[in-house]
């Protein structure tokens, strides 16, 4: 079934019954200042998911910083595909990693591409425009609107639907016009070498001039970047009145930039269309919370995730659509990065119900199976399905630190997503088209890649290792089976057993599972690899993952429940001082799936006032210098904010074994709380009320599955809309509903 079918479906079921509360974004939620922002990564921003702009000052001037998604220079990695995966687990059995760490990080670092590269920007003269009054970033429409003193209005948008943006400026001078300014690709600068995060020099990259040709109300840009490649960027507008200025822009790929004839009618279709698409995403779910700081800075990364996916874009990779304005290449080159970044960046989409804009990820994965399964084939020597952790927008290896850039297991934690995309959708056609064969390939190249240890009998791969313990040194490599790898590996036959048993419609048992080790433990609680505790402080939490997000290891066994709380008590006593952003809206989750809101919710504070900036964008370190970490410095990058709204779901809703708890981790203080519409991992949506610390209503739709298993704290329940049938019993309430239908019911 396509998404336009189930989107049909799902406004059917909702139809039936109002939500139990109104939880849309408010005018407090908003980015206001009386200023512009006089960093990039400090501006307001706006997107759909294939352009992006960023509007803050620069030398006196308003500027737009321009950005398309495939907007990239795709020239392979020089040399990266000249050794394997035997040779690099020879290099560590004979003691010689410097030449292995060599081959696989030096050309990340010595080379300025493959890489994401920035677009161009718009000026304006902020002279003509006056004193700034409010800089307001509206996040229910999209919209940022800037009002001067004296009387001057200046609103932008990036149109939600269509590749443009428009600007329409109220009261301006006669002779005010937009500047077009381009990237410094070419010139006098330095070309020394730099490190990846600090950015290194546009002119490493080698490209000729580009040209800028003006014709009357129009500039377009053309700018030639690798191997006869090229991207065009136009800019038009046109007066309408004495007093009032309205212009578009675009930025094309290999392609001609057209320009669009700006009237009246044009405007106002676009500020229709555009925002009717913010109001139909807003829509889909929404949560209404105690902690106006954690509600904010929800609304504000759910706009975000509205601003940077769709599905027919390429993926979320560090900074998406707002690549860095500041005559450098982008940290860590705003690469595709799936240690961690572009799965934690889509968590939030699939339980806040916006399944349309998480099948983007699953979408481009497919696309670039092809060069995925040669990669695999080259340095693995294996058929089958694994995908670079580092990696181009074509899905081509870019290197780095290879335990990560080149794991083994990275096809792995992929697949968790088209499984996601999958179970919150209910959609077969989807399990028999694309999540199966997904597996299947996936399967050939983990059956083909394991051995036998001689000792245990069990299942292992050749080497192993934990994202990012030891960074890149010979010690980052276990002979065993970290419990990252195995957590992965654990979690992929589990569910291909599953999904095995959805396709055929008969039970399929995980046997395989026997074969692997169970998870390597002391009184620390899980470990890194066997005899390896976790000796400090650590960003990533990897070793943990089968917790978290893969509930691999689950609360309600008693003995997993002890390894679990041993765990985090050890996270705890190791302190967070070597923990970024990220880790903490990570820790939120997994203390989360334990019902400890009071700790979750204390990370996630931490995050919304320490890791973010005058925009709400991770910053990756400590903003208010080392409160909580060490690391003070500010990249930006996009995953800690979709880890932080994910933080949120999972204090108001969790599906563990195929039953879901409402209110699973919300603090005692917290006796007021509500959600509509957020989606369980069964594919049903579910609203409820929460009024002085008790439930008061509920409300349960299905859309393909009518199936419900629900953990219900009270001994009676009442329904205000009846289900086909249900039954009460030990805590547990089951009830069957006809998919396009709701139950409501209370205590």
């Amino acid at each position: 079934m396509n998404i336009k079918k189930l989107l049909l479906l799902q406004t059917a079921a909702v139809a039936l019954f109002s939500s139990t509360c109104l939880a849309q974004p408010a005018p407090a939620h908003n980015l206001q200042a009386d200023t512009l922002a006089t960093r990039w990564y400090d501006a307001m921003p706006l997107g759909n998911g294939m352009l992006g702009a960023l509007v803050w000052k620069e030398k006196g001037l308003l500027k737009l910083s321009l950005d398309r998604a495939d907007l990239w220079d795709d020239r392979p990695m020089p040399g990266i595909d000249q050794f394997t995966f035997q040779w690099v687990a020879q290099k560590v059995k004979n003691n010689q990693y410097d030449s292995a760490q060599a081959a696989g990080d030096a050309p990340y670092e010595a080379n300025a591409a493959p890489t994401k590269i920035p677009g161009a920007a718009i000026t304006f003269p902020l002279a003509g425009l006056g004193e700034i009054q409010t800089n307001i970033l509206d996040i229910a429409t999209g919209i940022n609107t800037i009002h001067f003193r004296n009387g001057g209005v200046f609103q932008t948008f990036v149109q939600a639907n269509a590749d443009y943006g428009l600007f329409i400026i109220e009261n301006v001078p006669a002779n005010f016009t937009p500047t077009l300014v381009t990237p410094a690709y070419t010139g006098n600068g330095t070309t020394q070498t730099t490190n990846s995060v600090d950015g290194q020099s546009l002119q490493r990259l080698g490209y000729p001039a580009g040209t800028i040709t003006t014709s009357g109300n129009t500039i377009r840009y053309h700018q030639p970047t690798y191997n006869g490649q090229y991207y065009e960027v136009a800019v038009n507008w046109q007066r309408l009145g004495n007093n009032r200025l309205a212009g578009s822009w675009t930025i094309t790929h290999n392609a001609p930039a057209p320009t669009a004839a700006i009237t009246q009618d044009f405007i106002d279709n676009a500020h229709r269309a555009h925002t009717e698409w913010w109001q139909r995403y807003w829509a889909q779910s929404g949560i209404q919370l105690p902690d106006t700081l954690l509600a904010k800075q929800y609304y504000l990364d759910m706009y975000k995730f509205g601003a940077v996916a769709r599905k027919n874009t390429p993926p979320i990779t560090l900074q998406a659509v707002w690549t860095a304005d500041n005559g450098k290449l982008p940290p860590w080159k705003g690469d595709i990065h799936h240690d961690l970044n572009t799965e934690l960046s889509y968590w939030p989409g699939y339980t806040s119900n916006h399944l349309d804009l998480t099948a983007g990820f699953t979408n481009w994965l497919w696309n670039t199976r092809d060069e995925n399964k040669r990669w695999t084939k080259q340095y693995f020597g294996v058929n089958g399905l694994n995908v670079p952790g580092v990696s181009t927008i074509s899905a081509k290896p870019m290197g780095g630190w290879i335990q990560y850039s080149l794991s083994p297991t990275t096809a792995a934690w992929l697949s968790q997503h088209f499984y996601w995309q999958w179970k919150y959708s209910n959609d077969k056609t989807f399990l028999l088209t694309r999540c199966k064969p997904w597996f299947d390939e996936v399967a050939t190249y983990l059956r083909a890649l394991r051995i036998t240890d001689p000792v245990s009998g069990k299942f292992k791969h050749p080497l192993s290792s934990s994202p990012e313990f030891n960074d890149n040194s010979i010690h980052a490599w276990f002979p065993q089976f970290t419990n990252y790898d195995l957590a992965l590996v654990r979690f992929f036959f589990e569910k291909y057993a599953e999904i095995n048993a959805a396709a055929t419609g008969k039970k399929v048992n995980a046997t395989e599972l026997v074969q692997y080790p169970y998870f390597s433990t002391d009184t620390t609680g899980l470990l890194i690899a066997p005899g390896q505790q976790l000796t400090h402080s650590h960003r990533h939490h990897s070793h943990m993952i089968g917790i978290y997000p893969l509930k691999v290891i689950s609360y309600t066994d008693p003995k997993e429940k002890a390894i679990i709380d041993q765990s985090l008590t050890w996270m705890e006593k190791k302190g967070t001082r070597q923990w970024v952003g990220y880790s903490f809206a990570w820790a939120a989750c997994l203390y989360a799936q334990t019902g400890n809101g009071d700790s979750a919710v204390s990370m996630l504070r931490r995050f919304a006032s320490n890791f973010t900036g005058a925009n709400s964008f991770h910053l990756n370190g400590d903003q208010k210098g080392g409160q909580y970490s060490g690391f003070t410095y500010n990249p930006f990058t996009l995953e800690g904010n979709f880890a932080f709204a994910q933080g949120v779901h999972e204090l108001l809703l969790q599906t563990h074994k195929g039953v879901t708890t409402l209110f699973p981790a919300v603090p005692a203080s917290w006796k007021n709380v509500s959600f509509k519409q957020l989606r369980s991992e069964e594919g049903l949506l579910y609203s409820a009320t929460m009024h002085d610390g008790e439930i008061q209503q509920v409300t349960v739709a299905a859309i393909l599955n009518g199936q419900v298993v629900l953990k219900w704290p009270y001994s009676t329940i009442k329904f205000d809309k009846s289900p086909k049938m249900y039954k009460l019993k030990d805590g547990e309430l089951r009830m069957y509903l006809q998919p396009g239908t709701a139950a409501v019911f209370h205590p």
